[in-house]
């Protein structure tokens, strides 16, 4: 822990802060703000009510208004402030209100009724979290089934892509033959053609193929990607071809020397691709709407999209639903960051 705060503690200046080091802190502190400010917002306010995300000035922390129980009333009454008047400096509770003026009790005189204008009077408030945002997200939505269907889709998809990237990658890069160049170039052409021209046609291919409503309809058509080949092809160029000459010389069969020899070899970069094809998968909106239409077969993308009604929006579970959606990828990220950062500190000693 000692280290790390002499780390951050560090200055370029012998007795003082410099001024670099004044700009480095300004430039670290905005781009952590603006980085991960909307997603504390988001997480913060995913355990408001519904009448707290209305409120406007919008509030950072979750807060609830104060309620008392008052004799001869029987549901809670809310508290406020008063800031003016006759009353200012005193804690009411509001019976009714009436226009600009509210009918009022003091919890310690419930017999009296007093008049307040709402402006001379603020709310009280206190922390709250509204745990129920989450909990009923699993008694009134399907929430299991649509993390199940992004979760499998995900990871089925992610193991082929990396499986067959690698093996394109592989002979792109330690075969020879005619043509290797070209066919090449011809992949990284595809990434020049905008995704959605080919909505149509693997559209239909998809439907003749009956994968309709089926989540292998949403794997196969994106587990070839041009980024993944391009990717490991050129890490796979810094792999020695001695050492794979060596193999095959101790008898190692072609599959052999690409498991045991090449892949391990190019973890870093299937380790970046990974990430990449998570990402890809997991955050899929268009393609998972098209080829799927019914509820039991949506992801957890698909789902979000269903809160959002034509009327009213249900916004306190989408914002649940939205930090449940985020764990999964950020879990992801952190587990693998650090095979990449590895890989990548590895590389620069060869």
């Amino acid at each position: 822990m000692s280290t790390v705060i002499n780390f951050l503690t560090r200055r370029r200046g012998r007795d003082r802060f410099d001024l670099t080091d004044w700009l480095t802190w300004a430039y670290l502190i905005l781009g952590t703000l603006l980085m991960f400010g909307p997603v504390l917002w988001v997480a913060l306010s995913s355990f408001k009510t519904d009448a707290a995300l209305a409120e406007y000035p919008p509030t950072l922390l979750p807060l609830a208004p104060k309620t008392a129980i008052v004799a001869g009333y029987d549901k809670p009454l809310q508290l406020y402030k008063i800031t003016g008047g006759e009353y200012k400096g005193r804690q009411l509770a509001e019976i009714r209100r009436i226009g600009l003026v509210a009918q009022m009790v003091d919890p310690t005189q419930p017999d009296k009724r007093l008049k307040v204008n709402i402006q001379d009077r603020a709310p009280e408030r206190s922390m709250a979290f509204a745990i129920g945002n989450y909990t009923e997200l699993f008694s009134r939505f399907n929430f299991v089934r649509y993390l199940w269907n992004s979760v499998f889709i995900t990871v089925v998809a992610t193991v082929i892509t990396v499986l067959f990237n690698s093996m394109a990658a592989f002979a792109l890069a330690k075969y020879k033959f005619r043509g290797r160049t070209t066919v090449f170039l011809l992949i990284i052409a595809t990434l020049m053609i905008p995704p959605t021209i080919n909505l149509v046609p693997i559209y239909l291919v998809v439907s003749k193929l009956g994968m309709v409503n089926s989540p292998w309809g949403v794997i196969w058509p994106a587990v070839a990607t041009p980024t993944g080949v391009f990717l490991l092809r050129q890490y796979m160029l810094t792999i020695p071809d001695d050492l794979l000459d060596a193999a095959r010389m101790d008898h190692a069969s072609e599959w052999r020397v690409y498991w045991r020899i090449v892949m391990p070899l190019a973890a870093p970069a299937i380790a970046v691709l990974t990430i990449f094809s998570v990402m890809w998968r997991w955050n899929d909106f268009l393609w998972p709407l098209i080829v799927l239409t019914r509820s039991e077969q949506f992801t957890l993308q698909l789902a979000l999209n269903s809160f959002q009604g034509e009327l009213q929006t249900n916004w306190s579970h989408l914002l649940a639903m939205t930090v449940l959606t985020l764990l999964p990828i950020t879990f992801v990220f952190a587990f693998l960051q650090k095979y990449v950062t590895t890989g990548i500190a590895q590389s620069g000693v060869k």
